[in-house]
């Protein structure tokens, strides 16, 4: 699975609650939590997206609270991965969960910049800065758990395997 998109970049301790503030937990309509990912970190995050888009953050993204809304608004935004130095574990595991394609890479994410364009080959971790020239190596996942981000998280997979019983 390869992807290709702009950054949008954030620093480090980017908290889960402004990911998607706690006002908007009454839902758990993708589409309205994607409306309002980043509203109170960044103001312009929706008029930035294009789809496809990929964030590069500091260190510890998506501190805070355990809940699942976060990694689920961030990709409902059509945001295609997250780059950071390193992600807080209950973040990491959720974003896994519901198949957001996520990477740690430090030395990328310290040197993207906001526009630069991005490829990334999730089988190999390859991550290419086209508009710096510049090629960065993260650990890319087990084979068994890009399945599961490319199904699309494991409640797809669980239904997949059930052969839909549990719609």
């Amino acid at each position: 699975m390869k992807v290709k998109g702009k950054v949008i970049k954030y620093g480090g301790d980017v908290n889960t609650d402004v990911i998607i503030p706690a006002r908007y937990l009454n839902t758990a309509d993708e589409k309205e939590l994607a409306l309002h990912c980043m509203e109170d970190l960044d103001r312009d995050f929706q008029k930035k997206l294009r789809g496809g888009d990929i964030i590069a953050a500091g260190k510890n993204f998506g501190c805070g609270s355990s809940r699942e809304h976060a990694p689920i608004a961030i990709k409902a935004s059509g945001v295609a991965c997250v780059i950071a130095v390193d992600f807080a574990r209950i973040f990491y595991r959720n974003a896994i969960n519901i198949g957001l394609p996520i990477l740690e890479c430090p030395k990328a994410a310290n040197e993207c910049d906001e526009g630069d364009e991005i490829e990334i080959d999730f089988e190999s971790g390859a991550i290419h800065n086209v508009t710096k020239g510049k090629l960065y190596k993260s650990m890319p996942f087990p084979g068994f758990i890009r399945d599961i981000v490319k199904k699309g998280g494991l409640m797809k997979i669980a239904k997949e395997f059930d052969g839909g019983a549990g719609k």
